[in-house]
């Protein structure tokens, strides 16, 4: 047991803890092998509502997800140093405007996030 979770630590970077088991390949080590960049409440919010929106700019997310201004920023400058959010910025009528758009990578994290969360539930019932 302990063999193998030094190896998936090796391979994947994470740390493997045993489950209540003892098992190191219970739905709990699974757990720890979660996207890190997404696992965040605020960067999940954020990938939730770009996956349903084409494009949302800065004053929509915040009010959206009622974040403050700073909050967001980083975040979302987060997500864009990950690949996971391209943002363009422009002016509208001499105002700024920051617009966000998931990208492709952005949109296969959150499907392979989404499919994990899903497999850790179905095994947690399970047991």
């Amino acid at each position: 047991m302990a063999r193998i979770a030094v190896e998936r630590k090796e391979r994947t970077g994470a740390e493997v803890r045993p489950s209540r088991t003892g098992r190191a390949d219970g739905a709990a080590s699974r757990a720890w092998e979660l996207d890190r960049v997404i696992h965040d409440r605020a960067r999940l919010a954020i990938l939730s509502a770009l996956a349903v929106n084409e494009e949302l700019s800065f004053a929509e997310l915040k009010g959206l997800l009622g974040m403050t201004d700073g909050n967001l920023s980083v975040h979302a400058r987060k997500l864009e140093e990950a690949g996971y959010l391209s943002c363009a910025k422009s002016f509208r009528q001499r105002v700024p405007l920051t617009e966000y758009r998931l990208t492709r990578a952005g949109r296969r994290a959150f499907t392979k996030y989404l499919d994990h969360m899903e497999a850790l539930i179905r095994a947690a019932r399970e047991e």
